[in-house]
């Protein structure tokens, strides 16, 4: 007979209750459509799943609009629903991030966690991490490392934390090869489509990719850019675009829901990624896994992921000119194009979800049963 906060999956394993706490689409994020997808699939596999929403709709909607009072708003039901759930799970998986996201959701999270007794894992994703824990009063690290088990989603945050003394796990950023996957390459002769998928933030950079991009349509002058993204900087960028010239050959799509993002790549023959700050990019992945080639910045944990030359081309951050020479060697070499196509498929099988589930559900089992990691 199960136990308490365990539950029986399809198999007749046992597998802890988890209440998973973090955010959701809209709007998508790379730590709101990781939480998506990692409750969607956890659940089809019969893990009992609680979910705590740090950004639920606000209720009622015109709150959203009141700077302070909407904090407010949202923190006390946050705080209850914790509170609630918490005490139904056997495991707490918090999803964290940098900045006030850590002091509003993630800190509240873990110390309810404590005072319920609930082992709970530190799921750190905020490309952010150094500057953050240099700045950070020392409450954060005591908290960070009061948890059960710190895990990263790659090797760059894991080697940002061991800088502060504190040990963490690897488990990977997930991909959904039954939504993402390869159609065949297209000849598109001298109309490329080019893709960026970042939000539309001052981190992502997205100047340097439209003056890349310039540089990309005096060789090929019907090629087009397709930005997929919303965020603050829509309006200066789109004024960047007509300064450019670019008003007619580049899209601002806007935000795109994650059931249409796999249409984006499959239309598209190389994504740029001009990140300035980044850990493992979900954008990234999904490139992979629909065969685009990659052309992106060597951005924190990005040379993790991308093995330049192999998987993807990297350049350093704000160089254009080094942006646009990759993008050019990828439309104009069908053989180097062709080796990246294949070696980024091969590398997201790795991120699938059948291993990355294992990797989840030993960790929730490790910790509810007692044997965490300091």
């Amino acid at each position: 007979m199960a136990s308490a906060g365990t539950v029986l999956s399809g198999g007749g394993a046992q597998w802890p209750a988890v209440c998973v706490v973090g955010p959701l689409p809209p709007p998508s994020g790379g730590m709101a459509n990781q939480c998506e997808q990692l409750v969607r699939l956890l659940r089809a596999d019969g893990v009992s799943v609680e979910l705590v929403c740090t950004n639920p709709p606000y209720r009622p909607r015109w709150i959203g609009s009141l700077p302070v009072l909407r904090a407010g708003f949202r923190l006390l039901p946050y705080l209850l629903h914790l509170w609630r759930a918490i005490g139904r799970a056997a495991v707490v998986h918090v999803l964290a991030n940098s900045g006030w996201a850590w002091h509003l959701f993630a800190a509240p999270a873990i110390v309810i966690a404590r005072w319920r007794d609930t082992p709970v894992i530190i799921n750190y994703r905020g490309g952010n991490a150094d500057s953050f824990l240099a700045r950070a009063p020392r409450h954060v690290r005591r908290l960070l490392a009061a948890g059960s088990l710190r895990v990263t989603p790659s090797v760059f945050l894991q080697r940002v934390f061991a800088k502060y003394g504190l040990s963490a796990e690897v488990v990977p950023n997930i991909i959904d090869l039954s939504r993402f996957a390869p159609v065949p390459q297209r000849s598109f002769g001298d109309a490329p489509h080019l893709v960026v998928t970042r939000n539309l933030e001052e981190i992502y950079d997205i100047p340097t990719a439209l003056r890349a991009f310039v540089r990309i349509r005096t060789v090929f002058p019907q090629a087009r850019l397709t930005v997929a993204g919303s965020g603050p900087e829509g309006e200066r960028l789109q004024a960047l675009a007509g300064e450019l010239g670019l008003r007619d050959s580049v899209r601002f799509a806007g935000r795109i829901a994650n059931v249409a993002m796999p249409a984006i790549y499959a239309a598209a023959d190389c994504m740029l990624n001009p990140s300035t700050v980044d850990n493992m990019p979900n954008s990234i992945l999904e490139a992979f896994a629909s065969g685009v080639p990659v052309v992106s910045t060597d951005a924190g944990g990005i040379p993790d992921l991308v093995r330049d030359g192999v998987s993807g081309l990297l350049v350093a951050v704000g160089d254009e000119q080094a942006m646009a020479r990759a993008a050019l060697r990828v439309l104009q070499n069908g053989e180097l194009a062709t080796a990246l196509r294949q070696a980024g498929l091969e590398q997201a099988a790795s991120y699938a979800w059948p291993q990355v589930r294992a990797r989840w559900l030993a960790a929730y089992s490790r910790v509810a049963g007692g044997r965490s990691a300091s």
